[in-house]
């Protein structure tokens, strides 16, 4: 099983447990901008306490889950994985924090057709600013060339206001304008 493979199985089984979800990472920044390869996948969902049972059921037998884990998942650091027995390639699964631009990205989150199958998508913004975000926390050419990717591929089409708004908010301004401003070039792959 490949990634793309990957991807629609999780797709599939996220739709039918019914849960409120987006995906993120470097999926989304290949959906947005300019694609390259990557060993894992990251979700974003909703998960009360009455879904855990429907996520155990959906990713069981052909993942390894931990149930305990995604029980806990509502604590820091809210994240718990799923490892696919037949590639041994990872699938991360996050909460969204109770803070604002968290609830932002939920909100903002695009309906989309990937590989035939519907899902939900981080818009191709927040997914700039969640690479920002993430290069604060580790540094990372590879966080960098993906957000510079998706300004080069989406361009004009990008909301420049709600990038702007949301980069001042998270003391993301200077790196996001040399996004912007094309001082920062995308990777190839």
């Amino acid at each position: 099983m490949n990634e793309r493979e990957l991807l629609v199985d999780c797709l599939r089984r996220l739709n039918r447990a019914g849960v409120t979800y987006y995906l993120t990472g470097s999926m989304a920044s290949n959906y947005w901008g300019i694609p390259r390869t990557t060993h894992d996948l990251d979700f974003v969902l909703q998960l009360p306490t009455s879904a855990v049972p429907r996520i155990i059921q959906e990713f069981k037998g052909d993942f390894h889950i931990d149930e305990a884990s995604v029980r806990s998942a509502c604590h820091p650091p809210h994240q718990f994985n799923a490892i696919d027995t037949r590639s041994a390639l990872k699938v991360d699964f996050w909460l969204p924090k109770p803070e604002p631009f968290d609830r932002e990205m939920l909100r903002r989150r695009a309906g989309v057709t990937l590989f035939g199958e519907p899902a939900w998508i981080a818009s191709a913004e927040d997914v700039i600013l969640h690479k920002l975000i993430w290069n604060r926390i580790s540094p990372s050419e590879r966080q960098l060339g993906d957000a510079a990717g998706i300004v080069a591929v989406q361009a004009d089409a990008l909301d420049k206001r709600h990038l702007r708004y949301w980069a001042s908010e998270l003391g993301l301004t200077g790196e996001l304008e040399q996004i912007l401003g094309g001082k920062i070039k995308p990777k190839s792959t």
